[in-house]
């Protein structure tokens, strides 16, 4: 690569036409120009300049070269003037959560494209692994996990927490169901169910439940949205995070079972730990936090 310094000091050369005023804009000696002038035709391996008693012209090579300098010129100047703008409204930001999750920031993110034109986000429902290496390896700007995690490459900020709720058709009404009716109505279960279940029913069924694997399994629903669609048809059970539920557009159609032993899930935004993070992501972060907030259980 042809050496920038070099190539700065041939472009105020030529702008100035001098060599005595190039050297006095650049707080150099005059045979210092004249030697970068030398090293940079070595480079290039043609002569630059063609002088003619106290001026010069430019040779073919040197018209080149000196729209090289000032095509750098051109991109630094961009560049610089990019990174003093950090514009919160420009831009792309790129998040991964859980499927849940991912479904209740959706309704929060169109309104903010709405206001912010030039902003572009990639929202991305991930399994948990995932999330941590793509924030790490810098794939994805901000992650939400569960826990907080113990990768020396994140950082983490608690931002709330939400129920992990048992979801029955509303026809079923707010009584606490016991689990021998669970397993007569069955399970609707999803990739994260199982985990779920040994979440929740150990402390609200302890004499009755047996392990994840002794669930009646009625139907498997592998997308995260349609979940909830069989109970609100009156079909079975299944377990949820809230923010999972109140995405759900038949909302109305299912309630949430009252147990005796809540249980919740945390909720963790993650950063890769050292980074900066420009206006835009730290917008969007702030979006995310309120989200997590409004699922926050409420005291009583």
């Amino acid at each position: 690569m042809l050496n920038a310094q070099w190539l700065e000091s041939f472009a105020v050369l030529c702008e100035t036409g001098h060599f005595t005023r190039a050297a006095q804009r650049l707080n150099m000696t005059q045979p210092g120009v004249s030697q970068q002038l030398r090293k940079l035709e070595a480079q290039v391996g043609q002569p630059l300049l063609t002088r003619q008693n106290k001026g010069f012209t430019l040779t073919p090579a040197g018209e080149e070269v000196l729209a090289l300098a000032q095509a750098r010129r051109a991109e630094e100047r961009r560049l610089r003037e990019a990174i003093r703008a950090d514009d919160p409204a420009a831009g792309e930001v790129a998040v991964a959560s859980s499927g849940s999750f991912a479904m209740a920031l959706q309704p929060a993110f169109w309104p903010l494209l709405r206001e912010a034109p030039g902003l572009a986000l990639r929202l991305e429902a991930a399994p948990q692994r995932a999330v941590l290496d793509g924030v790490a390896e810098g794939r994805f700007d901000l992650g939400v996990v569960d826990h907080a995690p113990g990768d020396p490459r994140l950082a983490a900020e608690r931002i709330g927490r939400e129920t992990l709720c048992l979801l029955l058709p509303a026809t079923a009404g707010h009584e606490t169901p016991g689990f021998a009716n669970l397993q007569a109505r069955g399970f609707i279960a999803h990739p994260d169910g199982w985990l779920y279940a040994e979440e929740l029913f150990p402390a609200n069924f302890p004499d009755e439940f047996r392990g994840a694997e002794q669930l009646a399994v009625r139907a498997f629903v592998n997308q995260i949205g349609q979940i909830p669609a069989p109970v609100a048809h009156g079909v079975g059970y299944t377990l949820l995070p809230l923010s999972g539920v109140e995405a759900f557009s038949g909302r109305d159609r299912i309630t949430i079972a009252r147990l005796p032993v809540p249980r919740h899930r945390e909720l963790w935004l993650l950063r890769r730990r050292g980074r900066v993070s420009p206006a835009r992501v730290e917008r969007v972060a702030d979006l995310v936090a309120q989200v997590a907030a409004r699922l926050q259980p409420r005291a009583g």
